[in-house]
């Protein structure tokens, strides 16, 4: 069988934390486009768990260590990123300590869902408005 570019390409292996932070959670405003706010999180690493990856992303972006790290919903959406196709696993966690952005992350911020800034980006305003459902 003859592989071409069609028949190999895949989606790309993401994890999202929202970070529960005081009465609130934790977005991150992207240095990098897509441009906005966001949830803490990149790419799996090759040979990473994605609760490894989910730890190591939270810390990479917020400086945090996070605990009590639950699986909340995959989301698949072909559109839900510009620069490709990917499949998010979302996570919730907690998180104490002083929070600093960093990496990835131009700033930071602790959000209520009455607060929730105007430009997010990807598709993360649908989870936050899932997590706040559910919340």
């Amino acid at each position: 069988m003859k592989v071409n570019s069609e028949t190999t390409r895949q989606p790309r292996l993401t994890v999202d934390i929202i970070i529960e932070y005081g009465d609130g959670i934790i977005l991150i405003k992207r240095k990098n486009p897509p441009y906005g706010w966001a949830i803490p999180g990149g790419f799996v690493d090759y040979g990473e768990t994605v609760e490894e990856s989910a730890k190591r992303e939270a810390k990479e972006e917020t400086s945090l260590d996070i605990e009590k790290l639950r699986q909340f919903r995959v989301y698949s959406d072909p559109n839900r990123d510009p620069r490709g196709h990917t499949v998010s696993i979302v996570f919730t966690a907690r998180a104490t300590g002083t929070p600093k952005a960093s990496d990835d992350a131009k700033e930071l911020g602790v959000f209520k869902k009455d607060n929730l800034p105007a430009e997010i980006a990807f598709d993360h305003r649908k989870i936050l408005n899932d997590y706040f459902q559910e919340k």
